[in-house]
């Protein structure tokens, strides 16, 4: 029975898709068929659903998928019409370089190739769902579609949506690249500088707390505190900034991590490693022990 209909014109090929999600629902026990019709300019899909497996749910899942896959050309045509535009304009900024990172990056997001792991990629998650509804609901006001209408008539609604994950992207990227340049500029500091101390072992609590001490067992912790407020830098200061802090003053030989996995702080663990590099150890749990 027939469920949906696409129309399209032009270039905007989308059967390659469209076979790709007839496997999919064939796995998941739904069959569906494409049967194709050109009419002068206009080519036709009519989207089939066996009638022995069809069922409101069915059409739901089938409604979903079709959706998505319209989200990929509304995708795919603001990527070759307008994203360009948009960076330049919006992010003139940038380096030509910065511009590719930030549009292969952008693209990996909104084609949903890089999980969620965060928050941003939980709001742009969001977004690019709000998208692939009101692409839906667009769909389900005929059971039918005129793709190259809709992109033409409806994108301004979507567009919005579109651009606030690419602002989202593009804001992280630029968080990550300030991060980059002041670990780089940390590491220099810390690589031209001679050592103060020969080893600093920071010892990791299961409270998230922490001991700092040097290879005497002696307590580090009140004089990275003091070195930090003597440069005025303490009031608002977090435990892992005064830690840092003092590792970098005092530029260890070797640092050594016990029980890591207590860390509630990853980025912590994370800057040690960035402008220490080779200078940073992690002992096993057994070892603490002795420590304390």
């Amino acid at each position: 029975m027939l469920v949906l209909k696409l129309a399209y014109m032009g270039e905007l090929d989308f059967i390659k898709e469209l076979q790709e999600l007839k496997t999919l629902l064939k796995n998941k026990e739904i069959v569906i068929g494409l049967v194709e019709k050109i009419e002068g300019k206009t080519h036709l899909v009519k989207v089939m659903c066996d009638e022995e497996c069809y069922s409101d749910e069915v059409f739901e899942k089938i409604k979903i998928y079709i959706s998505e896959v319209l989200y990929g050309i509304v995708i795919k045509n603001y990527k070759e019409k307008e994203l360009f535009e948009f960076l330049t304009d919006t992010y003139f900024f940038l380096k030509q370089d910065e511009i590719l990172e930030v549009e292969k990056n952008i693209m990996d997001t909104l084609y949903r190739r890089r999980g969620i792991k965060d928050e941003t990629s939980v709001y742009c998650e969001n977004k690019i769902n709000k998208i692939v509804s009101k692409i839906k609901k667009c769909l389900e006001e005929k059971n039918e579609l005129n793709i190259n209408g809709f992109i033409t008539f409806r994108m301004r609604e979507l567009r919005d949506d579109i651009e606030r994950v690419i602002d989202k992207v593009v804001e992280k990227y630029m968080v990550e690249k300030e991060y980059r340049e002041f670990i780089k500029l940390l590491k220099y500091f810390v690589d031209i500088q001679d050592s103060k101390v020969e080893r600093v072992d920071i010892i990791i609590h299961k409270d998230g707390g922490y001991n700092v001490v040097d290879e005497n067992n002696n307590d580090l912790f009140d004089e990275f505190m003091n070195e930090l407020t003597d440069c005025k830098l303490g009031v608002d200061a977090s435990i892992e900034d005064v830690i840092i802090s003092g590792l970098i003053t005092n530029a260890p030989k070797k640092i050594k991590i016990y029980r890591k996995k207590y860390c509630t702080n990853k980025e912590f663990i994370d800057t040690i490693i960035n402008v220490f590099g080779e200078r940073v150890e992690f002992v096993n749990e057994y070892e603490v022990n002795n420590l304390l």
